[in-house]
C-alpha cells in the first residue's frame, strides 16, 4: 500500500526517538522512501548518520542549509512529500505548531507543507494531561493535524500514564490510513467502545460483559475507508486497533468528557455499553464486612447520557450520530423507542440474551434501525458487522459520491 510513496519524517527530541529508526525500517519494508528531518534536540538521542543509513537517503538538520536554501530547499522539501510525519512529537513541537512558529527547519516546513501531517505525541505523562498541552492538542485537531497515539504505559522517567509514542508498527497503520484513498478520506469519527467501570470502592466497581470487541472493529474498519478516528475506550479485553487515536477511560462521566473533547467530528458511533448507573456514596476505603450480617447500603445515581448529550447538541452535533442498544426483550420495539428518546440518527440493536452468546462474543446480529425502518441484519463476524455499518456511514455521510 505504501510502495512508491513519500514520506518526510520529522524525529523530535525526546528519549522516544530511538522508536523512529524502527519506524523508518517499517516504512521502507512497505515499499516508502523516507526522509527523515532531525531537530537539534533530536540529535541527542539518534544520530544523523543512523537516521540517514537506515533511509537511504540524506537526512535534514538546519534550516539555514546554503546548497539548499539556494533553492529553497525547505519549500521542496515540504511539497515533495506524500504525508508528514513527526514522530516522536514532543510537548514542545506541539506547541510550536499550534502556535504557528517556525524557527528551525522542522517547524517551517510543518509551516510551509501543503500536506497531510500525522503526529505521534510522546512525552511525560503529565506534560501530555497538563492544561497547555491540552488546549494545543485541541489547536491541532481542528487544523485537521492527524493523531496516533499516545499509548498509556511505564515511561523512562519512571512514571506510569498516557504519554508513550505509539509502536512503530501502529504509526504505520495510521500512515497506510492517511494515504488511502478512502471515501471517508479526510473525515472525523469518534467511536466509543468497551464497558464502564463504576466504583464501589477503591477495589470493586459495577461493570458489564462488553469486551469492546464491536467498537473496535468498528474503528478498524472506518479507519480502513480512511476517517481519522478517535477511539474512546472503557476498560476492554479486546486491545485497540492501531492507526487511531485512542482515549482510555473508566467511568461514564470521564466517557462524556472525552467524546466532547474530541468534538468536532463528522460522525459519532456510540457503541460502548455504558452503565446506567454510578455508585453516589462510594467510598474511598474498601468496604469490610463487620460481622452484622447486612450489606452496606448503596445510593445510586444516573449516569450522565451521553448519546442523549451529542444527539441534541444545537452547536456543533456531528452530522450523523449513531448509538446502539443492547436489549433482552422486544428487541425493535425498545429499540426504536430509544431512537426517538434520544435524538439519534440511527440505532444498532441487537439481542444480548445469554443464549445469543453476543455479548462477548466473535459474532453479532443487528437490525440497523433509521428514519426508513428497521432493517434486519443476518448473523455475522463483528469484523464483517463493522465493515457493513462503516459502509452505511460512509455513504450517509456523502463521503466519495
Amino acid at each position: 500500500m505504501l510502495s512508491g510513496k513519500r514520506i518526510l519524517l520529522i524525529i523530535g527530541g525526546g528519549i522516544a526517538a530511538y522508536k523512529s529508526l524502527d519506524l523508518i525500517r517499517r516504512l521502507k519494508e512497505r515499499g516508502a522512501s523516507v526522509t527523515p528531518v532531525l531537530t537539534k534536540a533530536a540529535e541527542e538521542f539518534v544520530t544523523p548518520l543512523s537516521a540517514g543509513a537506515l533511509a537511504g537517503e540524506k537526512c535534514y538538520r538546519h534550516l539555514f542549509d546554503l546548497t539548499d536554501e539556494a533553492e529553497m530547499g525547505h519549500i521542496q522539501l515540504s511539497r515533495a512529500a506524500d504525508l508528514v510525519v513527526v514522530a516522536p512529537a514532543t510537548a514542545d513541537l506541539m506547541a510550536k505548531m499550534a502556535g504557528g512558529h517556525a524557527d528551525d527547519l522542522a517547524s517551517t516546513l510543518l509551516m510551509a507543507t501543503d500536506k497531510r501531517v500525522l503526529i505521534a505525541p510522546a512525552m511525560n505523562v503529565r506534560m501530555w494531561l497538563h492544561r497547555a498541552t491540552q488546549r494545543n492538542i485541541a489547536a491541532l485537531r481542528a487544523d485537521d493535524i492527524r493523531f496516533v497515539g499516545p499509548d498509556e504505559g511505564d515511561m523512562a522517567c519512571g512514571e506510569y500514564g498516557p504519554g508513550r509514542m505509539a509502536e512503530p508498527l501502529d504509526i504505520v497503520a495510521a500512515v497506510e490510513a492517511a494515504l488511502g484513498d478512502g471515501p471517508l478520506q479526510g473525515r472525523h469519527v469518534i467511536v466509543t467502545s468497551g464497558p464502564t467501570h463504576e466504583p464501589i470502592d477503591p477495589v470493586r466497581y459495577i461493570a458489564n460483559r462488553s469486551s469492546g470487541a464491536q467498537g473496535t472493529a468498528l474503528a478498524r474498519a472506518l479507519r480502513d475507508l480512511g476517517a481519522t478516528v478517535t477511539f474512546v475506550t472503557g476498560p476492554a479485553s479486546v486491545p485497540p486497533p492501531g492507526g487511531v487515536s485512542v482515549v482510555r477511560v473508566e467511568t461514564a462521566a470521564e466517557m462524556l468528557q472525552a467524546v466532547q473533547a474530541a468534538l468536532p467530528a463528522d460522525a459519532a458511533v456510540f457503541a460502548a455499553a455504558v452503565a446506567d448507573w454510578r455508585v453516589k456514596n462510594a467510598s474511598g476505603s474498601k468496604m469490610k464486612k463487620d460481622g452484622s450480617g447486612k450489606a452496606p447500603a448503596l445510593d445510586f445515581a444516573e449516569n450522565p447520557d451521553i448519546l442523549a448529550t451529542v444527539s441534541a447538541m444545537k452547536k456543533g452535533r456531528p452530522a450523523l450520530v449513531v448509538g446502539f442498544a443492547a436489549e433482552t426483550d422486544d428487541v425493535i420495539g425498545h429499540a426504536s423507542a430509544k431512537r426517538a428518546r434520544k435524538g439519534c440518527d440511527w440505532i444498532v440493536a441487537n439481542d444480548v440474551r445469554p443464549a445469543t452468546g453476543i455479548m462477548g462474543g466473535t459474532e453479532n446480529a443487528v437490525t440497523l434501525i433509521s428514519a426508513d425502518g428497521a432493517e434486519e441484519w443476518p448473523r455475522l463476524p463483528k469484523d464483517e458487522v463493522a465493515r457493513r455499518l462503516a459502509a452505511r456511514i460512509a455513504g450517509a455521510l456523502g463521503a466519495g459520491g
